[in-house]
């Protein structure tokens, strides 16, 4: 069994930041789960002290809180600076982009137009910078529903498909004349996406790592999918199952933003081990 690893995958530059920051911090708290990765944020609360706390009222006067990579709305990091809480900031510096825009285009007069999942943390936190005529759209079709006024402004998602905010954004043109588009997907999503469409394309079975709950690694397994049919995307090697790679010569791997080496490893070794056995 050939294995191998698509050209850019894993631990991107916020997570990196955002992982030696709660290092440094020990003995503190992060609000929100600091990465989608339960296994890392095990390894920080066993080697750092680093507990998660998912409760703003958990944290009190003198306290050290560490904000999540994703981000949180504006109004609970005022109140945590409110209540004289060290705030130790680890949001991702591609997060806190389109946090700035929102708030400086609606300022502007600008309606926001926020492609991506209303249910997710750093969407939530984004959305709150605005401070109304903020619309948050999953599908192109979803803006035929608003009533928008004459000056859009549109930012993504970090980890969205391009494809995807190209189509929001052409049907935003169709029907106003000023749209002012903001390409807040992170680099690193690019490069790991374009490699793992480049290598699903020749392996004939692969394995995307990461966090259940991870979007990133969502659209990667979404894409491996379209063009090797059997993909799987794992948390760690207990999700592996032998049965996957009968038959099969070539193992392509990938991992999300917010998934350690160590985790990649250990799988590495558990097919090498399930494919010689």
């Amino acid at each position: 069994m050939k294995i191998e690893l698509a050209e850019s995958y894993g631990f991107c530059f916020g997570v990196k930041r955002a992982i030696k920051i709660a290092e440094e911090n020990r003995n503190s708290a992060t609000y929100g789960p600091l990465i989608h990765n339960a296994n890392e944020i095990d390894r920080l609360k066993n080697d750092f002290n680093v507990a998660l706390s998912e409760n703003l009222d958990s944290f009190k006067a003198g306290e050290t809180a560490v904000i999540r990579t994703h981000g949180i709305p504006k109004q609970e990091l005022g109140l945590l600076h409110e209540r004289h809480v060290n705030v130790v900031d680890a949001t991702c510096p591609y997060v806190t982009k389109p946090q700035q825009i929102c708030e400086e285009m609606n300022a502007q007069g600008y309606d926001i137009v926020i492609f991506g999942d209303e249910a997710h943390p750093e969407i939530k936190g984004v959305k709150s910078y605005a401070e109304d005529h903020v619309y948050v759209v999953n599908a192109p079709e979803e803006i035929d529903a608003l009533r928008l006024r004459e000056k859009v402004a549109t930012v993504a998602q970090t980890t969205r498909k391009i494809e995807e905010y190209q189509q929001i954004i052409g049907k935003l043109m169709e029907t106003h004349k000023e749209v002012r588009v903001f390409n807040t997907i992170c680099n690193a999503t690019f490069d790991n996406q374009d490699a793992v469409r480049k290598l699903s394309k020749e392996a004939d079975v692969m394995i995307v790592i990461g966090g259940k709950n991870s979007s990133n690694t969502k659209q990667l397994h979404s894409i491996a999918k379209e063009y090797c049919t059997d993909s799987y995307h794992i948390e760690s090697q207990e999700d592996l199952h032998q049965e996957w790679f009968s038959g099969k010569n070539f193992c392509g791997i990938s991992a999300g933003a917010s998934t350690p080496d160590w985790i990649i490893d250990d799988v590495i070794d558990k097919i090498k081990s399930l494919t010689h056995s």
